[in-house]
Parts: structure tokens; sequence; C-alpha cells
């Protein structure tokens, strides 16, 4: 599969200034696309995304490494809820002996619990 460089350079400067850009050039020399901004300022940027880049794979768009950071959060979370979960039935089961069923009598009705 042959790949094929993009032209970027106009694209990252607009969605990065908008109509904040006053005028927009070429330079062959870095092979970057400048812009001249409303205050006086200069921005640049690369007008070549190379092909050696990470690109997605297959339809859901994530890349190895995105799929690999979601497992971990998504274990992690999974993690916490159990123990959480498990927390709860254990002040259930043993709140008769800790006195927990006598302080959640004192906790007024309007304090949403």
């Amino acid at each position: 599969m042959l790949r094929t460089r993009q032209r970027v350079g106009h694209d990252i400067l607009l969605a990065r200034h908008g109509n904040t850009i006053t005028s927009m050039r070429f330079d062959r020399r870095t092979n970057s696309v400048v812009a001249l901004l409303d205050d006086g300022r200069v921005d640049r940027a690369p007008n070549l995304i190379s092909p050696d880049m990470p690109q997605p794979v297959g339809i859901t768009g994530l890349t190895a490494d995105d799929r690999k950071l979601l497992g971990i959060m998504t274990g992690t979370f999974a993690g916490l809820g159990a123990l959480m979960v498990g927390g709860v039935l254990a002040m259930v089961q043993f709140g008769q002996q800790l006195g927990l069923t006598e302080a959640a009598a004192y906790i007024p009705q309007s304090a949403g619990f």
C-alpha cells in the first residue's frame, strides 16, 4: 500500500487561530506554512505529515497504545468499583456490630441519604 504525504499546514494554522490570521505564505526552505496574525505574532506549522507516523488501525480509530491505555484505565476503575461495592457490603454485614445502624438514625432525612 502506497502512502502519500498530506499537506496540512494551512489546516493546522486555521484550526489554531481561525479568523485572526492576516496572511499565510508557504516557506519552501523549511517546508512549512507561516501565518501572520492580527496582533503581529507569527506562527508556523509543518506542511507534511510523515507516512511513518502511527496510524489508527481498524474501524475504531484507535492505535495499539490507545487500546493499552484504555485497558489499564478500565481495569483500574473496575478494581476501584469492586473495592467500593465490597466496602458497602461489609458495612451492611457488620453494621449492626459496629453501631452504624444507630449512627444512621441520627442522619437527617433532608441530607439525601
